[in-house]
């Protein structure tokens, strides 16, 4: 996979995988997983491999590509929280850590990232990432973590999450986000979804966001949909757009990625982002075009 790739996120749910199969077995040059979402706890705390472990792996080896055993695979964590530093909080992350490279030898990664979040405080799991404070403390911390991550595989990089709020200028993130990367070989995964999100309802311009990255660290790109909030979650009746990866890509993350994307020189994927649950028969022709319009972008990139 020397050029820059396609790739396509396999969801542990049995109707997503089969309506989905011939799409992204076709479609896509890689597949990309959430650790975690192969994995179950025992009761001792260690984390074992589940069914969808070896279902992803049996649907890499279908579709691989001609004289290769399997299709490529990268990772993609959720629930890792680079940014927790709590003393308490290191037996899970060994956990994490022992159990990510189980997976590296089954799967072969050719990345691992993770969330710029915390998502995880006192060994309690948080149901949405919180945001860091851009401070170089902050960037210590999740080097540190990037650092761990990458003795167990290749390359690692770090995301842009989504935030319902942020400390300050959410633009300062950038700076947050140059201090990380300040670790040699870390990457970032630009995720312009979730840029365009923060960007509508945080009321800042994703381009101002962008023109403070270094876009040479980007190793890849996640593109995804979803939708306004809710009326009636708030007493105000304010929407939002959430981070739910249950609809199509809208028209500002295509222009962005066709923005931005050639000045991403490290670019190895750029990924269609689904969730589980959102996969209907009707769905699923225009998932075939997104990936195929995702490919004539990236194979216009030479």
């Amino acid at each position: 996979m020397g050029r820059v790739g396609v790739g396509f996120v396999l969801q542990p749910e049995e109707a997503y995988l089969e309506l989905l199969g011939p799409v992204f077995g076709a479609g896509a040059d890689y597949f990309e997983i959430a650790p975690e979402t192969t994995w179950w706890p025992e009761e001792d705390g260690r984390l074992t491999a589940n069914a969808f472990a070896g279902r992803f792996a049996a649907l890499g080896r279908r579709w691989a590509p001609a004289g290769s055993p399997s299709k490529p695979f990268v990772a993609h964590g959720v629930g890792l929280s680079l940014g927790s530093a709590a003393p308490a909080d290191r037996p899970r992350q060994a956990l994490w850590h022992a159990r990510l490279a189980e997976d590296q030898r089954r799967f072969g990664f050719r990345w691992l990232s993770d969330h710029l979040a915390i998502t995880c405080v006192d060994g309690e799991a948080l149901s949405l990432p919180l945001p860091l404070p851009p401070t170089p403390a902050a960037a210590a911390i999740c080097r540190r973590r990037l650092a761990e991550l990458a003795s167990i595989c290749p390359a690692v990089a770090v995301e842009n999450a989504a935030h319902y709020f942020t400390y300050g200028d959410p633009c300062d993130e950038t700076d947050l986000i140059a201090g990380i990367l300040e670790l040699p070989g870390a990457h970032l995964l630009l995720d312009l979804y979730n840029l365009v999100m923060m960007g509508q309802n945080l009321g800042f311009d994703p381009a101002r966001y962008l023109d403070r990255l270094d876009l040479s660290r980007v190793i890849e790109i996640h593109i995804a949909g979803g939708s306004p909030s809710d009326p009636r979650w708030l007493p105000s009746g304010r929407t939002y757009l959430v981070d739910s990866h249950e609809a199509a890509v809208p028209e500002i993350v295509w222009g962005l990625l066709e923005a931005i994307a050639p000045r991403c020189v490290g670019l190895r994927g750029v990924t269609l982002e689904r969730m589980e649950g959102t996969v209907g028969q009707g769905d699923v022709a225009g998932i075939a075009d997104e990936l195929a319009r995702l490919r004539g972008i990236v194979e216009g990139l030479g």
